[in-house]
């Protein structure tokens, strides 16, 4: 199959019409885009390197944006205490924020989806067990798990150490707190496939139970999978702002969005607004944008509506 015949293909579906006949769809995938690509290209499109000692003015520091008296063209938004581009600063701490919160829901994704799918097809006292566990978990706040599992990792590494595995000790963190919904999605629709007549047929051949689970039930468990998956990104965005925030996070030389905004914080009510509400607004936005696309996607794949 060629590429022109897939591009065709796409256009002709019913999830590109309902993309193109929504304005604000486009604009959150528009936004969305935008900040992947300032994410993804910071060292070639920001203006400043934020985190190399060797480039920063502390001469320059707490520099207003570029459109008031006291700002400068080559400081756009201002700078911070340390003299950082506080634009550049928001493109690193994009970067950050979009790695760990990508990296846990994929995490969330697979361990969620495979326990769901064990549940949903084996049934009995594996389904009991699995959905009891997710039942407990769901009863405590994914913020409280994920500074939980940051302080024990707090203690078992020295603060070097943990420093340069802060970004996975969140994605961890993260992940492991936001299981139990993709396995309690996964297995209604699994509990729902297991009985259709193709699985039945499926067994009559002879072909295993994990396969059958892994190759025609899990393929149509994906869709809603795919909608928790995009709204639960942008929850995920936002707990990694929050454990930054709270100082439990990324660490000040590699600081997230979250991070930035702690930083910012101290120096809210001493005249530096832009160090906090720079960062805040360009985290707000981004969490926006995708929530507003997991909505159209949740409501573009439901047959209901269409």
């Amino acid at each position: 199959m060629t590429d022109t015949s897939l591009i065709a293909r796409l256009r002709d579906s019913d999830l590109w019409w309902s993309f193109s006949r929504s304005p604000l769809t486009v604009a959150a995938a528009l936004v969305t885009l935008l900040f992947v690509v300032g994410a993804l290209f910071a060292p070639w499109l920001a203006p400043h390197d934020p985190f190399d000692p060797r480039t920063l003015k502390l001469l320059d520091a707490f520099t207003p944006p570029a459109w008031t008296a006291d700002g400068r063209p080559t400081y756009v938004l201002g700078t911070d205490n340390q003299g950082r581009d506080v634009l550049s600063a928001i493109m690193y701490g994009g970067r950050i924020s979009l790695l760990v919160s990508l990296a846990a829901i994929a995490l969330s994704v697979t361990f969620g989806v495979g326990l769901g799918l064990a549940a949903g097809f084996h049934g009995g006292w594996v389904d009991t067990l699995i959905m009891r566990i997710a039942d407990i978990q769901l009863t405590v706040p994914a913020i409280l798990i994920a500074l939980t599992l940051d302080g024990v990792a707090r203690v078992a590494l020295p603060s070097t150490v943990h420093d340069q595995f802060a970004v996975w000790v969140l994605v961890l963190s993260i992940g492991f707190a936001n299981w139990p919904q993709f396995a309690r999605v996964t297995r209604a629709t699994t509990l729902a496939e297991r009985s259709k007549d193709y699985v039945s047929a499926a067994r009559i051949i002879g072909i295993s139970g994990p396969k059958i689970a892994l190759k025609h039930v899990l393929p149509n468990a994906l869709g809603p999978v795919l909608v928790i998956a995009t709204i639960g990104l942008a929850l995920a965005i936002i707990a990694e702002a929050s454990l930054s925030f709270l100082g439990v996070g990324m660490p000040p030389t590699q600081p997230s969005l979250g991070t930035l905004i702690r930083i910012g914080n101290a120096f809210l009510f001493s005249g530096e607004w832009w160090i906090v509400i720079f960062p805040a607004l360009a985290l707000m936005v981004l969490s926006l944008a995708v929530n507003l696309l997991g909505d159209w996607l949740r409501d573009a794949l439901n047959p209901k509506l269409r």
